[in-house]
């Protein structure tokens, strides 16, 4: 996995503070690990949500004004539910084999059978994956082969191939849950609905 660098600056966490380094361009954060104090500060909006939407997971060296850097991974962010802008972060730290878990986009890759031939439509159930393993076992993304889904099918996390990562890393998450599906065309669905009895 690739690893980025972050600049950040420490700051107090003070009522209205927040708000303030919001105005300037600045996102509230924190950096966590467990059994340490957790540290406040901010980090540029710009840079970190250019992070937060890239199609890849990261690990990320928080770079401080000192010189110092800490490796990290980011745990969680919160969005505006309006504007949709980010307005706070969580930071994990880790160390040398540390067991983690971290979310992992997935990328989907072929095209289905159900939709190549049966003119069905994909449905994306799951937009990223919880994986749990040493961070630097981690991958930037999780490889999804959708080309053997039949129309009518749907891939469930149980269904899922580890392939190279293999006693790497675990899939957390409900067995069950579904990933992808192959959807029956629109019309097809209307005309199982017509020719449905009416109920008494």
């Amino acid at each position: 996995m690739e690893t980025r660098v972050l600049s950040v600056n420490l700051r107090e966490a003070k009522k209205k503070e927040a708000a303030k380094l919001r105005r300037e361009g600045q996102v509230p954060a924190v950096v966590y690990h467990k059994g340490e104090e957790t540290v406040t500060i901010s980090v540029e909006e710009m840079a970190l949500t250019k992070l937060v939407h890239s199609a890849e997971s990261h690990l990320i060296d928080l770079q401080y004004p000192d010189g110092k850097t800490t490796r990290s991974f980011i745990k969680d962010i919160q969005f505006d539910p309006v504007t949709d802008r980010v307005i706070h972060a969580d930071f994990q730290l880790f160390s040398a084999d540390e067991v983690v878990e971290m979310e992992v986009p997935l990328h989907f890759e072929g095209e289905a059978q159900g939709v190549k031939i049966g003119g069905g439509k994909l449905q994306i159930n799951l937009h990223a994956l919880t994986l749990k393993g040493n961070p630097e076992d981690m991958p930037e993304h999780f490889t999804v082969d959708v080309s053997g889904l039949a129309l009518g099918q749907t891939l469930h996390i149980r269904e899922l191939e580890l392939g190279a990562l293999a006693g790497k890393v675990t899939i957390l998450g409900e067995a069950d849950a579904p990933v992808v599906s192959v959807m029956a065309p629109r019309k097809e669905v209307e005309a199982a609905a017509e020719e449905a009895p009416a109920q008494a």
